[in-house]
């Protein structure tokens, strides 16, 4: 089955300010991505903070353009499409529900406005659409007179979500959309975004550092290590068998409720990784607590696993393990 979004090789450098007299430094938020999002699934991307997955999903959205490599939509490559098109069919979600919308306009006119870009639709069809597309996240018509400051952040969110979903896309780019709420509000976002995949037939792009909450959205996770997906899977899979060092550590790392266990220890060391300064070899070895010689000199390739792929040295075939 084709992919509907196929990204290979995809990359992004920075030039990066160190000081007022020293040289400017490359930063590569993303260095060399290969990934496939098919129709109907949730793709998740976790990672630690500047690991380059909102670098990534900016690209996929066509809003930055990469320093090599392709995003394709249906076979068609992004660059070459009109905006409105791929407006059309590609939305995004923020992080932020606080920053991402206009103080200055009242909220249907906010959720309304990807319509009038488009250009294709009256005042009266723009607001009955706005209107439309609120009462599918859960906010009554008599928000659409509001102004985001008379709203609480779940609202706010909610109606970034309509926003995104006015023009009908196929795709949404979801960049951390709980992360900025109350945690009693992130399960009703969460559970909202899963209603409207099912009743819409939506494909998502769920990019999060909340690996419970990637676990319970996304039908494939990618995690991202220093610009690189160092390990790719079924969720389901990839949370029972870790193949990837990275993987097991980000795993070993997240706090349970039960009784006893205490605060975990992620065995990543104390040094945090530096994107303006890539180790040789496998990015992850200086924190890896089961490096060898061979991770110090060679960038690992990735390895089929059960579950998808994992880029490390120490992993083995998954055709070579069953024979």
């Amino acid at each position: 089955m084709s992919a509907l979004i196929e990204a290979r090789g995809l990359s992004r450098t920075f030039s990066v300010s160190r000081g007022l007299f020293a040289r400017r430094a490359t930063l590569n938020a993303v260095a060399g991505v290969d990934l496939d999002v098919h129709k109907g699934e949730v793709l998740g991307i976790v990672g630690e903070s500047g690991c380059g997955k909102s670098t990534l999903a900016r690209m996929i959205l066509g809003l930055l353009p990469p320093s090599s490599g392709t995003v394709r939509l249906s076979g068609r490559d992004i660059r070459v499409m009109p905006r409105r098109a791929l407006a059309r069919r590609m939305q995004p979600v923020f992080q932020d529900p606080y920053s991402s919308l206009n103080p200055r306009r009242r909220v249907a006119s906010i959720v309304a406005l990807p319509l009038a870009v488009q250009g294709s639709h009256s005042a009266e069809e723009r607001r009955a659409r706005a209107i439309a597309a609120l009462d599918k996240v859960g906010l009554p018509a008599r928000y659409a007179d509001n102004f985001p400051s008379q709203l609480s952040g779940g609202q706010r969110q909610r109606v970034a979500i309509a926003r995104a979903l006015v023009t009908e896309p196929e795709i949404v780019v979801c960049d951390e959309p709980t992360s900025a709420l109350d945690v009693s509000v992130q399960s009703q976002i969460l559970n909202l975004l899963i209603d409207l995949k099912e009743n819409l037939g939506l494909t998502y792009v769920f990019i999060s550092h909340n690996l419970a909450v990637v676990e319970h959205l996304a039908t494939r996770v990618a995690v991202m290590y220093l610009g690189r997906i160092v390990e790719l899977g079924a969720t389901a899979e990839l949370f029972r068998n870790p193949r990837h060092p990275y993987t097991q550590a980000l795993l070993a790392s997240v706090l349970t409720p039960e009784p006893g266990l205490g605060i975990p220890e992620a065995l990543l060391g104390t040094a945090s990784p530096d994107p303006l300064n890539v180790p040789a070899g496998c990015p992850f070895h200086p924190r890896c607590p089961q490096a060898v010689e061979m991770c110090r000199g060679a960038v690992p390739k990735p390895v089929d696993t059960a579950a998808g792929f994992a880029a490390c040295h120490l992993v083995t075939d998954a055709a070579s393990r069953a024979a």
